[in-house]
């Protein structure tokens, strides 16, 4: 994955009262190391894109008006090289990746439901439509 410089990036779930439901829990600590995802997913901070890129999160931070070439140079690359071995690599080294999403995914996104009937949740909405900060109770 590439991303402009200017980028932050963060899963911010948490930020709304929300169970990281939605993959994040299952990428995350994959790419960047358990004791790290949790803490992003825990506090729904953002980072920038040269932190992304420096810790794995995403493979490269370019410069915002260098995004789009860089982006269609990996493009051209890959279109050129031998696709059937490239996608079979893809599809190969996703399986164990696929395996543990399986196996997180539906306890996670019931969270994630779960979380959206909660009190905090409702705080959340509230704090957003009258453009303050949330008040979490725990709830």
């Amino acid at each position: 994955m590439f991303a402009s410089e200017r980028a932050k990036i963060g899963d911010p779930h948490v930020s709304v009262g929300f169970v990281a439901g939605d993959g994040g829990a299952v990428i995350w600590p994959q790419l960047i190391g358990y004791a790290r995802a949790k803490e992003y997913l825990m506090t729904g901070d953002l980072i920038s894109a040269a932190e992304a890129a420096r810790i794995g999160l995403i493979n490269r931070a370019v410069p915002p008006e260098e995004l789009d070439a860089a982006v269609d140079a990996f493009a051209r690359r890959l279109a050129g090289g031998a696709v059937k071995a490239i996608k079979w690599t893809k599809m190969s080294v996703n399986i164990g990746l696929k395996q543990l999403a399986h196996s997180i995914m539906d306890a996670s996104i019931s969270y994630e439901a779960q979380s959206n009937r909660t009190a905090d949740h409702a705080e959340a909405v509230a704090a957003f439509r009258e453009g303050r900060p949330p008040k979490f109770v725990g709830r």
